[in-house]
């Protein structure tokens, strides 16, 4: 694949991942777009920073999660986006959207899937009392946190670990592993073939 591919970024919150992938200089995608479905979500304020288009498609304004969802996915079609990266965004697209970029879909969870998959899963984490949690770059497939696993780090539960103090280590390893999928993503380097990842 030559020259960087162009991307788009769909971030509900904070947008520290975003940031990672804006600070990655050789990351090989040009991100074209960031959509929100949250009109103050700090990844917005981040994008524009860096001077990258903003779309913000609240929940709220739609009648269906169809409906939603294609809003979505037209706003990075007409982007000229190639590629999609979920990037802490809190809203499940649907299956016909998510086909629309069939393997070219890719979302960071906090946790070693298939464990804890869904909403607050460092939470689920320190309840269930496991000693190894972690971060996991997969393909968005038609169901929650379920399609092929890309990557995964591991990220040890220390004694007095809280939620808060977990996240934190957890999100140093997002984001340092968000960024080196995407680069290899963009360059080809990666092949699904159903649920088999294949690194060339």
């Amino acid at each position: 694949m030559e020259g960087p591919i162009d991307i788009a970024v769909l971030a509900s919150g904070s947008g520290t991942n975003l940031q990672a992938l804006i600070d990655t200089p050789d990351l090989g995608a040009k991100i074209r777009l960031v959509v929100s479905d949250k009109p103050k979500a700090n990844a917005l304020s981040r994008a524009s920073g860096a001077g990258i288009e903003t779309r913000v498609i609240e929940w709220g304004d739609y009648e269906s999660r169809e409906s939603f969802s294609n809003a979505v996915v037209d706003a990075i079609v007409d982007s000229g986006s190639e590629m999609v990266v979920l990037a802490g965004f809190m809203r499940i697209l649907s299956a016909e959207a998510v086909s629309r970029f069939k393997d070219r879909t890719l979302n960071i969870h906090p946790s070693l899937l298939p464990a804890f998959p869904g909403t607050d899963a460092v939470a689920q984490a320190i309840k269930h009392g496991v000693k190894v949690s972690g971060v996991t770059v997969h393909v968005v497939d038609e169901k929650v946190d379920h399609g092929p696993i890309i990557a995964q780090r591991a990220v040890s539960v220390l004694p007095g670990d809280d939620e808060a103090s977990l996240h934190a280590r957890i999100q140093v390893e997002e984001h340092d592993l968000l960024p080196r999928v995407v680069r290899a993503f963009a360059a080809g380097e990666i092949e699904i073939q159903g649920r088999e990842v294949i690194w060339r």
